[in-house]
C-alpha cells in the first residue's frame, strides 16, 4: 500500500494510515483476510471483560437530578416496583357510617363532589372546543409535520449526495494516481533488483580479488623459498 504521507500519521504510537481502498489489491487476498481475522480472534481471547469493567471511569455528575428524579433513581437502584396510578381523586365517597352525623365530613364530601363536577364541566368544554377547532388544528399540525418531513428528507438527500460526491472524488483521485504509483513501485523494485545484482557482482569481484591475492602471496612465498635454496 502506498505511503499516506506525514499528514496521515496519527493515533496510538503515531501509526501510519496508508490505506488506498480504491487501488489497493491486498484486500482481495484471502491470506491477508485470514491473517486479519486471526489477529482479531487473538485479541478477543486476551480481552476478558469483567462485570465492573467501567469502574475506572469517574462517577457521573448528579447535578441534573431533580428531587423527584432522584427518588425515582433510588427506586430503580433498590429494584422496587413503580407505584400504580392513584384514582382516589376521581372517587366520590360518602362519609362512613361512623361519620354520618359529622358535618365536617359531609362538607368535605360536598366539596369533593363540586370539584369533580367542575372537572367534568371542564372536560365537556374541552371536548366542545376540540369538536369545533380540533380538526382544523390537526390538519395544520399534519401540514407542519409534512413540511418538516419534506425538509429533513431533502437535507438527508443532500447529505447523501455530498457523501457520494466525496466518495467519487476520492475514487477519481486514487484511480488517477494509481497508475503513477504502480509505475513508481515497479521502478523501485527494478532499482532494488539492480542494487542486488550490483551487490552480488561486487561480492563476486571481492572474492576473486581475495583469491588472486592469496595466489600472489603463495607465489611470492614460493619464490622466496626458491631464492633461499
Amino acid at each position: 500500500m502506498a505511503d499516506g504521507g506525514p499528514e496521515a500519521r496519527g493515533g496510538i504510537g503515531d501509526s501510519l494510515v496508508d490505506a488506498l481502498p480504491y487501488i489497493d489489491k491486498e484486500y482481495d487476498d484471502p491470506g491477508l483476510k485470514d491473517a486479519a481475522l486471526q489477529l482479531i480472534d487473538e485479541e478477543t481471547k486476551r480481552y476478558r471483560p469483567t462485570k465492573n469493567y467501567i469502574d475506572y471511569l469517574p462517577v457521573p455528575r448528579e447535578s441534573f437530578e431533580s428531587p423527584l428524579l432522584k427518588i425515582e433513581m433510588d427506586r430503580l437502584a433498590s429494584r422496587q416496583p413503580m407505584e400504580t396510578l392513584s384514582m382516589k381523586r376521581y372517587e366520590l365517597p360518602q362519609p362512613s357510617a361512623a361519620q354520618k352525623n359529622d358535618v365536617g365530613a359531609w362538607q368535605d364530601s360536598v366539596s369533593n363532589s363540586c370539584a369533580q363536577l367542575e372537572h367534568q364541566n371542564e372536560r365537556i368544554v374541552n371536548l366542545e372546543l376540540l369538536s369545533q377547532y380540533g380538526s382544523n388544528e390537526w390538519r395544520l399540525h399534519n401540514e407542519l409535520m409534512s413540511r418538516m418531513v419534506d425538509r429533513e428528507t431533502k437535507e438527508l438527500r443532500s447529505l447523501k449526495n455530498q457523501v457520494q460526491e466525496v466518495n467519487w472524488q476520492r475514487k477519481t483521485e486514487q484511480t488517477n494516481v494509481g497508475t503513477q504509483l504502480e509505475e513508481l513501485n515497479n521502478h523501485w523494485m527494478t532499482l532494488v533488483y539492480r542494487n542486488f545484482e550490483i551487490e552480488r557482482e561486487c561480492l563476486k569481484v571481492q572474492r576473486e580479488n581475495e583469491f588472486l591475492k592469496r595466489k600472489a602471496e603463495e607465489r611470492q612465498g614460493q619464490q622466496q623459498q626458491d631464492d633461499e635454496s
